[in-house]
């Protein structure tokens, strides 16, 4: 197995239905069943998810509302979403599932403890991490990065729906862009191509924390990567960049 500890980063637009339906059933059916078969092959999955099927702390101006109001609001979203993930998996399978915090709701949730999620990862259990990193002006795809490093990932996966790798352009709006099959760090940044968050590749490439884009809609996509399938796009210090 070519990584057997993950993180994945889900966004909370992964989780929401048509009509602005903050949930819908059937994606919710379809992430549980690729993390329960990863785990099923023995991977050690972490989670983390973001809050935008609820709200987003950068629609800020447009509520009117303090930055750091909208942000605080925007973690407690990917909380909820952490707990709706939670209850997902749990009514389909009998693996021990742990809902960790930055921000304190010790009725529903642990506390963040770096060690305390290693020795959770280390059992076998599924981590979820919700709230960020507990403070504002932050978006979720840094603490994902962030959390890897903590816990000792062997890399990050970061979950598109229908996208299923980095391409030079828009495909939507460019017939002839290519995908990419490697990137180093500098060229996603020198490029500025719109993967995540600027300071999530900086911290990713000084810690050497590799980043795999891929198409969460592929079946078994999570166990596909793990076991050294090219199926997307993978980004890191220790390749040269090349297209398929």
């Amino acid at each position: 197995m070519k990584y057997k500890r993950i993180l994945l980063k889900l966004s909370g637009g992964a989780l929401s239905g048509k009509n602005n339906e903050n949930f819908d059933k059937e994606k919710l059916d379809a992430i549980t069943d690729e993390i329960i078969h990863a785990r099923e092959n023995n991977v050690e999955v972490a989670i983390l998810v973001g809050g935008g099927n609820i709200f987003r702390g950068r629609t800020a101006d447009e509520w009117n509302i303090d930055r750091v109001e909208a942000d605080n609001i925007g973690m407690m979203a990917t909380i909820i979403n952490s707990l709706m993930i939670r209850g997902a998996l749990c009514s389909k399978s009998k693996e021990d599932i742990r809902v960790m915090t930055s921000v304190s709701v010790p009725s529903v949730a642990e506390p963040y403890i770096r060690l305390k999620a290693k020795k959770h990862l280390d059992k076998g259990r599924i981590v979820i991490f919700g709230g960020g990193l507990g403070q504002p002006f932050v978006t979720t795809d840094y603490p994902s990065v962030q959390r890897a490093i903590e816990i000792n990932a062997d890399i990050v996966l970061m979950a598109k729906s229908g996208t299923n790798g980095v391409y030079t352009a828009d495909p939507k709006k460019e017939p002839n862009a290519k995908r990419y099959r490697n990137l180093s760090y500098d060229d996603v940044i020198n490029k500025n191509l719109q993967v995540a968050d600027q300071s999530a590749f900086v911290l990713a490439r000084d810690y050497n924390m590799p980043l795999y884009v891929f198409d969460f809609n592929e079946k078994n996509a999570i166990s596909k990567i793990c076991n050294g399938e090219s199926i997307g796009t993978y980004i890191g210090n220790t390749c040269n960049t090349e297209l398929y």
